[in-house]
């Protein structure tokens, strides 16, 4: 087949329909998901030694069960059977949360971290990645969620001035959606604060009070009158990120 020497032609016809790849090129591996676990383990552990009792105490401990049943019913290699598949899943559950505390520890006062410990949240809520408001003197931050209990804003960084910041945006937020509940998070670990691993399942056990459609038309609104703000220096969600895989256990 007769390879095109037009220069205006595709780019594809220029170098044929059977064009390879250099014959050293190779595809790059995709990690595996035992080694994934591997390092997720070894991240754990680095932060929480104790992972490594919980999980083998829940391992066996649910081993020793089945066999008590066993013997009970005189059917004890029925029940072994059963028994180590579910010890495994309990020990990865463990692995999994134990991860997750991890992960956000390592982030744990880095700016941005407040949005990180918010993109946990998944179905149903709406996510603002960028920080809604900004102290760009002393790096105070807001981030925003938008979900059936309504708008959420998680501040981070020195708790009055954090405060006064979150106060103001809910001022801004009660004009724009005057009927919309405005809740406020601080992250920390101080008094009335709220630790980063918490901060998801604390947005999610607010009382709902909007429909997933009044969720939707809230987003529309603010996303209408509202102006993104420039981020200052240091000031990254992407980085502050935790590890997906790490908080998933995978």
């Amino acid at each position: 087949m007769a390879k095109s020497t037009d220069p205006d032609a595709p780019q594809s016809a220029r170098k044929g329909l059977f064009s390879r790849k250099p014959k050293g090129e190779k595809k790059p591996k995709k990690q595996g998901r035992l080694k994934q676990i591997a390092e997720v383990f070894r991240m754990t552990r680095r932060n929480d030694p104790n992972v490594v009792w919980l999980m083998v105490g829940a391992f066996f401990g649910i081993i020793a069960v089945g066999l008590l049943i066993g013997l009970l019913i005189d059917n004890w290699i029925t029940m072994l059977i059963v028994a180590i598949p579910i010890g495994l899943l309990a020990a990865m559950f463990i692995l999994s949360r134990r991860a997750e505390r991890a992960a956000f520890s390592q982030i744990e006062g880095q700016p941005g971290a407040s949005g990180a410990a918010l993109s946990v949240l998944r179905r149903g809520w709406i996510l603002e990645e960028q920080p809604v408001a900004v102290n760009p003197r002393t790096q105070e931050a807001v981030f925003r969620a938008i979900g059936r209990p309504g708008i959420i804003l998680v501040t981070e960084g020195a708790p009055a001035r954090a405060r006064a910041l979150a106060d103001g945006e809910r001022r801004r937020m009660n004009r724009i959606a005057p009927k919309v509940p405005v809740h406020i998070i601080q992250t920390g670990r101080g008094e009335g604060q709220v630790p980063l691993a918490k901060v998801a399942t604390t947005a999610k056990k607010l009382p709902k009070e909007l429909t997933k459609q009044e969720v939707a038309a809230v987003n529309k609104r603010l996303s209408a009158l509202g102006t993104r703000l420039p981020i200052p220096k240091g000031i990254d969600p992407y980085r502050a990120r935790p590890d997906r895989k790490a908080t998933r256990g995978r």
